[in-house]
């Protein structure tokens, strides 16, 4: 996959926070070297956070993130604050840019506050530099820049390229094979498939089999069984599309490991476990709970949509509650998750690891479990077990705690 392919969830994701007129969105142009937000002298031109997916050396492929003033006053400008703070959960690194003259405000401390709340990897930019009789010497992580003048700014580049977190061998299923091994990927074509192309889990998948030396078999749901027969010899694997799980494991032998493109991206997101083991929350549901149903991209919705028609109605049957379901999508995510029983997340593969860990995190300080698609449906179709065979721990672990409840039932 070519940089410029890189998809939003794998980039890392650079984000300009301050107060109003602080000069963030002259900053962002000069670093990139393009007009990527509109500016003006006039404080709060930026209005909602303007994200743009691009390549910056050293760093690679980055989507770089404009904010909103965060000092910003009225009922509007508490909305765009609140966007702003949206932004944070998602920011890889964090760029505070305040004004040379006026050095750090109220407004700043705040906002390294919750840098530190957040544990996120920041630096502090000085901007405006220009209008400074002298230039004062910088601390640790800090750097003067005029995006007037382009003073610094190249510095700047590299000074982001230091802090740049350090890319972390986060494999979908390459670990999972050897060379020479085929694994056969369901890829169910229905109204809700793109039209001309794959899936980005679909396609990821099939790049992280090719690096490992190995071959994808891409066949549809209502292919499986034949293309299996035709194999001389059993697959590595089969990886199938969630919401064809029951039909792939009853076309595909118990011999062969299965599991679901939901479930892989959920590992390689880094919220596997919690979902595994949070998933038997299914079983303590009652009449009037609600589920929260979130996905992390926006679509239209087919009739037969996966996270708002198809998930709950395969809870309800299973179940037998009467459950009240909940969704979201895109950027959106509940800040007070109290009225949920239980949150179903897709895999993620629009959200950077650091999003998903994060929607992850409230969810259990807030005592809501919380789950994923692919783990919820193989556990609703009981599958869940055999799903999990590749990862011998991890489904120790969920026997462990299905024994538990049970035993505390």
């Amino acid at each position: 996959m070519s940089l410029n392919a890189t998809p939003s969830g794998e980039r890392i994701h650079i984000a300009f926070f301050g107060c109003r007129n602080a000069g963030k969105s002259s900053l962002i142009n000069a670093v990139t070297g393009q007009e990527l937000s509109v500016v003006s002298d006039i404080a709060g031109t930026t209005t909602d956070p303007v994200y743009k997916a691009m390549e910056l050396l050293p760093l690679g492929p980055c989507m770089m993130i404009d904010t909103p003033g965060f000092d910003d006053r009225g009922e509007l400008g508490e909305l765009r604050v609140k966007r702003t703070r949206q932004v944070l959960n998602k920011t890889d690194i964090a760029v505070l840019v305040a004004d040379a003259a006026t050095g750090i405000t109220d407004t700043d401390k705040e906002l390294l506050r919750l840098f530190k709340e957040k544990e996120l990897t920041h630096i502090i930019v000085y901007n405006k530099s220009d209008l400074l009789t002298a230039i004062p010497e910088a601390g640790e992580g800090e750097i003067y820049v005029s995006a007037k003048t382009g003073y610094n700014i190249n510095e700047l580049r590299l000074l982001l390229g230091r802090f740049a977190p350090k890319e972390e061998d986060s494999p979908i299923c390459r670990d999972l094979v050897s060379a020479g091994d085929i694994a056969v990927l369901v890829a169910p074509i229905d109204s809700a498939a793109p039209k001309g192309r794959l899936i980005l889990p679909q396609q990821q998948t099939i790049r992280d089999l090719l690096d490992a030396g190995a071959s994808a078999l891409v066949l549809k749901d209502d292919m499986l069984k034949s293309g299996l027969e035709k194999l001389a010899s059993p697959p590595r694997m089969v990886i199938t599309d969630s919401q064809v799980f029951p039909k792939a494991a009853a076309a595909t032998p118990e011999d062969v490991p299965l599991t679901s493109f939901s479930i892989l991206m959920a590992r390689h997101k880094g919220f596997l476990e919690t979902a595994v083991l949070g998933v038997t929350a299914i079983e303590r549901l009652g009449d009037g709970d609600t589920v929260l149903v979130a996905e992390g991209c926006t679509h239209h919705r087919q009739c037969e949509d996966i996270g708002t028609v198809k998930i709950p109605r395969w809870l309800r049957e299973y179940t037998g509650k009467e459950l009240k379901i909940e969704s979201t999508g895109g950027g959106s995510f509940p800040d007070d998750l109290s009225p949920y029983s239980l949150v179903i997340h897709c895999g993620g593969c629009m959200l950077s690891s650091r999003e998903v860990k994060y929607r992850m995190k409230c969810s259990v300080d807030a005592g809501v479990p919380f789950t994923n698609y692919g783990t919820a449906i193989a556990y609703l179709n009981g599958i869940l077990e055999r799903s999990l065979s590749v990862f011998p721990e991890l489904l120790g672990k969920y026997r462990e705690t299905k024994e538990r409840n049970s035993a505390e039932r």
